[in-house]
């Protein structure tokens, strides 16, 4: 006859047993726990070796007085990939502020330059107006800049954005650092990784500073309409009819 069970269990085999059991119930719970895969090291680029623990992945950027500034927590959950495309993004337009400040303050009174038109013996206005006299004086001059633009963007997408086509989950290449698209037509960028971060730290400091400058000038013109340094009272303006003599 055929017995399910022994009629008498050994010590030893009910130690089997316990054993067997606590093995199945820690498997069963850590199958619902949540297992934490290690953080892939990403390589170093320029000297910078992300940092999961420190301030925007250790990016540089963050000084005094006002450290580790990130008001809104956009920074909070971001993947290193979404930190580095924000730091992209920063970079990019304090370089075009940086050189909208150059271009307002260059095209202006008193020493108004500008190669695409005659300001002299126009009254054309503060630089937030120039735009309109490019278009009438020169109209191919912004399909020549939508295609400069269009280079320079299609450049900077080969040097540092993935195939989309493969890899889905990232954007930036991991070997990409930001900003660094190769322009370095005076040979600039130092080859020392503390020069470099010194330098990057330097641009990104004048593009914030150049972002809140273009701001605050493109609004005083919106103001009022006067140029820069006429509103300053170090350049006159030349088309004030107020300054023009009265004879009776």
């Amino acid at each position: 006859q055929f017995q399910l069970f022994p009629k008498k269990i050994t010590t030893k085999q009910i130690n089997k047993m316990k054993l067997a059991t606590i093995a199945l119930l820690v498997s069963g719970v850590s199958a619902f726990g949540t297992s934490k895969k290690a953080a892939p090291v990403a390589a170093s680029v320029n000297g910078w070796t992300p940092d999961a623990s420190a301030f925007a992945y250790g990016l540089p950027g963050s000084l005094d007085p006002v450290p580790e500034f990130d008001p809104f927590n956009f920074l909070e959950s971001a993947s290193l990939d979404k930190v580095k495309q924000y730091r992209e993004a920063e970079l990019q337009h304090g370089r075009v502020a940086m050189l909208a400040a150059i271009g307002i303050l260059v095209t202006e009174e008193p020493i108004e330059f500008h190669p695409l038109f005659e300001s002299y013996n126009k009254d054309i206005g503060p630089a937030i107006r120039h735009l309109d006299e490019v278009r009438a004086a020169s109209p191919f001059f912004f399909e020549i800049l939508a295609l400069v633009i269009g280079a320079l963007e299609f450049n900077r997408a080969i040097v540092g954005w993935n195939n989309p086509k493969e890899a889905m989950d990232l954007v930036l290449r991991e070997e990409y650092f930001p900003g660094d698209i190769g322009f370095d037509p005076l040979g600039l960028k130092p080859e020392d990784p503390s020069e470099f971060m010194e330098l990057h730290t330097k641009e990104l400091q004048n593009g914030r500073v150049a972002m809140i400058g273009v701001a605050g000038m493109v609004a005083q013109e919106l103001v009022n309409g006067k140029e820069i340094f006429v509103n300053l009272g170090v350049a006159q303006d030349r088309f004030d009819p107020s300054l023009l003599p009265v004879q009776f």
